[in-house]
């Protein structure tokens, strides 16, 4: 992915405009495609927020300023010839005006392992990026046999809730599980996609 090189963007010599398509960046689906001009790429870098230049009200424009459905800035980057912009957000609701999950009228869904993707993201991120505010920063801080201790914790917990009938608890030390799990991988340099080529190799065998 070409990062944003905002100097030499090359804008429309007309309009002074260049293309925008937002995508989930979840989910990885295509939202919309909207239009920005500098003032309109400065303050979605400002304010977290995607912001357009509105041709039909000439003016900035920010998504969901009157709806609150707004696209929350995850990455910006650029294509091979400069002249066209990747957007990748999360959605604060439905993108399209109609109500609709996107301009094209599909469902955005968080099938399949999207939201996994995004997870292990984030969890790189608190790896490489320490904070003091972030547990997942802390567990590293802590090393892999506090990590791998925790893991065993929460294997435990869930045999518990097993043997139980409360599907929330079952569901919820599930979820803490997998999540130590993930960061378990991570503090060994591997990621969910080395464990899936493993699956992957033994399938029929």
């Amino acid at each position: 992915m070409r990062a944003l090189d905002i100097e030499n963007i090359k804008y429309d010599a007309v309009t002074g405009l260049i293309p925008a398509i937002v995508q989930d960046c979840i989910t990885g689906k295509v939202l919309m495609l909207g239009y920005m001009n500098r003032p309109a790429i400065d303050k979605t870098l400002e304010e977290g927020k995607v912001t357009f230049f509105s041709r039909s009200k000439d003016r900035l424009w920010t998504k969901g300023e009157s709806s609150e459905n707004y696209l929350i800035l995850s990455e910006i980057s650029i294509d091979c010839d400069l002249d066209a912009l990747l957007i990748k957000a999360l959605p604060q609701g439905p993108t399209c005006h109609t109500g609709d999950d996107t301009c094209w009228q599909e469902e955005n869904s968080n099938g399949n392992t999207a939201f996994l993707d995004y997870l292990e993201q984030v969890i790189t991120d608190r790896k490489n990026n320490e904070s003091d505010q972030s547990y997942t920063s802390s567990l590293f801080k802590k090393g892999i046999n506090k990590i791998a201790q925790k893991v065993g914790e929460e294997a435990v917990e869930i045999v518990i809730e097993a043997k139980d009938n409360n599907d929330d608890l079952f569901l919820g030390e599930a979820a803490d599980l997998l999540f130590h799990y993930l960061v378990l991988l991570q503090a060994k340099n591997f990621k969910l996609a080395d464990v899936i080529k493993v699956l992957e190799g033994r399938h029929g065998k």
